[in-house]
């Protein structure tokens, strides 16, 4: 068996001189100038043993400073950069590194908690993802300021207080964006912690079909609809009512929030219109009586706002 020192020789002298000239370079690296800086008695020998620390803790420090997003990460825990101590143990020192979450990866893990927080059904996912400031929110629109404002000063005053007892009702004409601004409510809050559920009504409706055939999960779903903190009937109104889907499902739901949690709607109808549409069903023709039975369950628990505007669906800019 060779010895080590048999072994070195023979190993080309400009390869040998060219590991000290990294080496070398690295000691000198601005990072690792600070770091003995902040450590002064950090000797040149514990720099040499923890060489391979040194080079990974450069290395993702410069690949941060040239991000190229958290999905490209090129660090090897992604979202992750080096980070260097000292442990001192009398007379021995010992550089060790952390793994830590940089702002990016904290940022996406952050929204990712919010996003759990709201379950959406038959929404197009993209309104809920979307994270337009409250100035983009209110440059997209001028016609809109006014509702943007009143719904504004609603986030504000549940942050402060707390759920109220009141929702609102968004009206107004096709693709006004009041289903964005809605999404932009739930997202909101659920900073605050409280979650919510975003049902578009007229797929509702017609899913309720198919889960009259499934009794587990009829009934889970309307306990989920009658005890999230915000509820949200998305295009309330378009939707083929039946007399069983307004009494004893939307009936059921609304009957257990009142005066618990707040429901909020968005509807081309005015409250006026939606009672109308309530009171006729294609099977049981008119019922006044059935239809105010569950405005009273909508009318005197929201705040109606009307959002005013041009069609955003026209011009493809969002809900």
């Amino acid at each position: 068996m060779q010895s080590l020192s048999e072994i070195v020789n023979v190993i080309p002298k400009t390869k040998i001189q060219e590991a000290k000239d990294k080496m070398q370079t690295l000691l000198n690296d601005p990072l690792i100038l600070k770091f003995r800086e902040k450590h002064p008695e950090i000797s040149n020998e514990d720099l040499k043993i923890h060489m391979n620390r040194l080079y990974e803790f450069v290395r993702e420090y410069k690949q941060c400073t040239n991000c190229p997003g958290l999905e490209n990460c090129p660090n090897d825990f992604k979202g992750h950069y080096t980070k260097l101590t000292v442990q001192n143990y009398n007379e021995y020192r010992q550089i060790t590194d952390q793994k830590i979450a940089c702002k990016k990866l904290k940022a996406y893990e952050s929204q990712e908690l919010i996003r759990k927080k709201i379950r959406s059904f038959y929404i197009d996912e993209r309104a809920l993802k979307e994270g337009y400031s409250l100035n983009e929110i209110m440059q997209k629109d001028e016609q809109r300021l006014p509702a943007i404002i009143a719904l504004t000063d609603y986030i504000h005053q549940t942050k402060k207080e707390g759920l109220q007892k009141k929702g609102l009702y968004l009206s107004g004409t096709f693709g006004t964006g009041k289903t964005f601004l809605l999404c932009y409510m739930l997202n909101e809050l659920a900073k605050s912690g409280h979650t919510g559920v975003i049902v578009y009504v007229p797929d509702f409706i017609e899913d309720l079909k198919e889960m009259m055939k499934d009794t587990a999960r009829l009934k889970n779903t309307i306990e989920m609809l009658k005890t999230t903190d915000l509820l949200v009937f998305d295009d309330l109104g378009a939707e083929n009512i039946n007399a069983w889907a307004r009494d004893h499902v939307l009936g059921t739901i609304l009957n257990y929030r009142m005066n618990r949690k707040p429901t909020f709607y968005t509807s081309n109808y005015d409250l006026k219109g939606l009672e109308k549409h309530f009171s006729f069903t294609s099977k049981d023709g008119e019922d006044e009586l059935k239809a105010q039975r569950i405005m009273d369950r909508i009318e005197p628990f929201v705040q109606v706002i009307e959002v005013k505007g041009t069609n955003k669906r026209r011009t493809n800019e969002f809900n």
